[in-house]
């Protein structure tokens, strides 16, 4: 029997996770780090049909999302985001550069509404970070400063940027078990026959 969830309240993020492509393969999930905040927009293009100079019809195609963080994140997650190599360089020594290309990934994460004790999962399931390596350091602060980092949220090979599920309202226990291990567009629809 499927749940209808019909209020949903975020407060908070969590269980965030990254999964990397090397080349043509896509490595299991790795725990993205401590998420302080996520905000992203979409980019879009209108189509527009005219007729005798005055606008008749309009359409907006979404074409990519934008998307900032603001994390504390794994040294490993930090250096196959940005692409730090440490290739013909002598061991524990890593650079960043002009050669340096971030490798491509699936983005997921919980959010969670503590008034209902409900979670919801969200994928982006074609990122490539759109910055460069940024550095913030403060002597004295009793705070540690956050890393950001700005992805573009791609379509996928269904045409997709973003999904969202609330775990409640899942007849496949499956998904929810290999959202953050294992997203791929073939998770989550519907078998052919």
């Amino acid at each position: 029997m499927t749940i209808t969830i019909t209020e949903f309240d975020s407060v908070a993020i969590k269980n965030a996770s990254v999964q990397f492509f090397d080349g043509a393969t896509k490595n299991t999930g790795t725990k993205f780090g401590c998420v302080g905040d996520i905000e992203g927009e979409t980019e879009a293009i209108e189509i527009v049909k005219k007729c005798a100079g005055v606008e008749v019809k309009k359409i907006t195609k979404p074409t990519k999302m934008n998307m900032k963080v603001n994390a504390h994140i794994p040294v490993q997650v930090a250096r196959d985001y940005f692409g730090l190599s440490n290739d013909k360089l002598k061991p524990g020594i890593w650079a960043y550069g002009s050669m340096s290309k971030g490798k491509s990934f699936v983005f997921t994460a919980d959010v969670i509404d503590e008034f209902e004790d409900v979670v919801k999962l969200i994928a982006f399931s074609n990122c490539s970070n759109s910055t460069g390596f940024k550095i913030a350091i403060e002597n004295g602060s009793d705070e540690v400063a956050m890393l950001e980092i700005e992805f573009t949220g791609l379509a996928d090979s269904l045409g997709n940027f973003y999904y969202e599920t609330l775990v409640d309202e899942l007849d496949d226990p499956t998904v929810a078990e290999q959202w953050h291990t294992e997203f791929t567009p073939s998770l989550i629809q519907v078998p052919t026959v």
